[in-house]
């Protein structure tokens, strides 16, 4: 009886221990479970980017993923200390908008160094590596811009014709180097349109811009026909300069900007600024978390498999697989079909009534 109960015991104590096994397996399934995304916006200094964050960790979140978010203020020393920050943290994966694009391949080195994959967000880094992009259609943004120009100037001059200044943003990015040469083909094919100068500005300053555009009226005695600008900041200190000069009239002078910050709408429907380009940020956010999330789940996976719908596109260095989201012109006539009804603003918004 008593070897019998001994049996027993031991029987109870190896249920015991396979439950017990059982249970810490099953937790650590779920840790491994949880990820953690590494968010890196290089600034925080346009309108746009609060949405950028907010879509991008709801999104994440809802996949079962934690966020976490820095942003370095357009400072590149400071960008590299974030991304060593976040490596030292053992996040999964890092989705990067660099602030130098021509040299944020070494920060995607060090984390791939580290067994971190990362995701290019927004502005494409060239001559290095990177795992995956997620991006608009940069090129498409300018030459949108220089369609509604070149409509603009048929309608109101009679003619494809006049001086045109291109306001650019952080000299050498290549997200304002790809917006500009969508604006540029146009020019190439319209001879009677004159660049009379194109101008990149450290950080997308909107105070640099409007220096820009004050010499620029000084220097052509107010005889410029169009301002385009690669974001809706720049494009605001364009706009601050004409008023100054009573020129803010989308009658006298075209303004183009790209973002579709609420200021810059909200000058459009005042008849201050031609057109916005409006850079979804919803598809662009919500399928940057979703590659994160799947590539910080399957870590030995590769991308292409990961992300069938990508193309690639070469940086440079290499083909990067690249998702590209769709960008839309704003215009007065369509703000409220555009902006409104998607729920990007408010009538009250926009309109201020």
């Amino acid at each position: 009886m008593r070897r019998l109960n001994s049996i027993a015991n031991v029987a109870r104590l190896v249920v015991i221990a396979l439950s017990i096994s059982v249970l810490a397996f099953q937790t650590g399934a779920s840790a491994e479970e949880g990820v953690e995304i590494g968010f890196m916006l290089k600034t925080m200094q346009e309108e746009r980017y609060q949405t950028d964050r907010r879509l991008f960790i709801e999104a994440a979140e809802a996949l079962g993923a934690t966020v976490k978010f820095v942003s370095s203020g357009n400072d590149e020393l400071r960008q590299l200390e974030q991304l060593e920050e976040m490596l030292d943290g053992d996040v999964d994966v890092i989705v990067l908008q660099p602030v130098n694009t021509g040299t944020a391949g070494a920060l995607v080195a060090m984390a791939n160094a580290r067994g971190v994959r990362v995701v290019g967000y927004d502005s494409m880094l060239t001559n290095g590596p990177l795992d995956v992009m997620v991006m608009q259609d940069s090129w498409a943004v300018g030459k949108l811009q220089g369609e509604a120009l070149v409509e603009w100037l048929t309608e109101k001059k009679g003619g494809v014709e006049g001086n045109i200044a291109l306001i650019m943003g952080q000299p050498g990015d290549s997200n304002a180097q790809a917006m500009s040469s969508g604006l540029l083909e146009i020019l190439a094919k319209n001879a009677g349109l004159r660049l009379i100068a194109q101008r990149s500005h450290v950080a997308w300053s909107p105070d640099l811009a409007r220096e820009t555009a004050d010499a620029l009226l000084v220097k052509h005695d107010d005889k410029i026909d169009a301002f385009i600008c690669n974001n809706s900041g720049m494009a605001y200190g364009v706009v601050a300069a004409l008023d100054a000069e009573g020129l803010a009239d989308s009658a006298k002078v075209f303004v183009a900007g790209s973002d579709a910050d609420l200021r810059n709408i909200q000058y459009v429907a005042q008849g201050k600024q031609n057109v916005e380009i409006w850079k979804k940020i919803a598809p662009l956010a919500k399928k940057a978390a979703e590659i994160a999330v799947k590539l910080a789940k399957n870590p030995d996976k590769p991308v292409g498999e990961l992300v069938p719908d990508a193309r690639l596109i070469n940086n440079g260095f290499a083909e990067i697989p690249t998702v590209v989201t769709p960008v839309v012109r704003i215009m007065k006539d369509n703000i409220d079909s555009t902006m409104i009804a998607e729920g990007r603003f408010t009538r009250e918004q926009v309109y201020q009534d």
